[in-house]
């Protein structure tokens, strides 16, 4: 399964649960040059953040969703030590049952 498609599933089962969630988007793009204004580069998001956040009972979860071969980068990495120093809770998911698994218990 691609990591779109288990990032869809996850959300879709989110919102089944009536899980208060979101989308968590960061990239980049260029706004391009106009008659009257000069190119410009915008960044979205912080980097390493997690791909969901979720709020369950109060408490900040962030799921960082990956295909079955992913890994987390070091900036995921220390956004999750950061999170958790914090109390929040974060999940690196391969599939909608490890979220699952994750919530449930």
């Amino acid at each position: 399964m691609k990591e779109s498609e288990t990032q869809t599933a996850i959300m879709e089962w989110l919102a089944w649960k009536h899980i208060f969630h979101y989308r968590n988007n960061s990239g980049a793009f260029v706004f391009p040059e106009t008659a009257t204004s000069k190119r410009r580069f915008f960044k979205a998001g912080v980097v390493g953040a997690p791909d969901i956040v979720c709020v369950i009972a109060g408490q900040y979860v962030g799921i960082e969703v990956k295909a079955l071969k992913g890994r987390q980068s070091d900036n995921q990495k220390e956004f999750q030590r950061q999170l958790e120093a914090a109390g929040g809770r974060y999940l690196c998911a391969y599939s909608v049952d490890d979220v699952i698994r994750f919530i449930e218990n």
